[in-house]
């Protein structure tokens, strides 16, 4: 959980805590999740977060198919050691504009 706070906080600007870690992972969409966290985190450790609060956008597939559509609509692009970046699409999800976890 540290490394998912850690990169929330270095992609949002802003602190957070476990519990709204968790409150967001339940209630945000899975593209605006992945707007956040894969540009700090490897898909793996995201698939663990998700497989931990989340587990149905695994097992319908739509954390793949998601994931997979931010690359292919230039919203992320290949970063290094398997991290995204921000690609020339990318724009901040409104629940990390409003300061809604802060």
């Amino acid at each position: 959980m540290r490394q998912e706070i850690k990169a929330f906080e270095i992609v949002a600007g802003s602190n957070l805590s476990v519990a709204a870690l968790e409150q967001m992972v339940k209630s945000e969409s899975v593209r605006d999740l992945l707007l956040i966290f894969a540009i700090g985190l490897a898909f793996p450790s995201i698939d663990q977060m998700f497989g931990r609060y989340r587990f149905e956008a695994i097992a319908n597939g739509e954390l793949v198919s998601i994931y997979e559509r931010l690359f292919e609509e230039s919203v992320l692009t290949e970063g290094v050691s398997a991290i995204a970046i921000k690609g020339p699409n990318w724009r901040a999800p409104g629940f990390v504009v409003e300061n809604r976890y802060v």
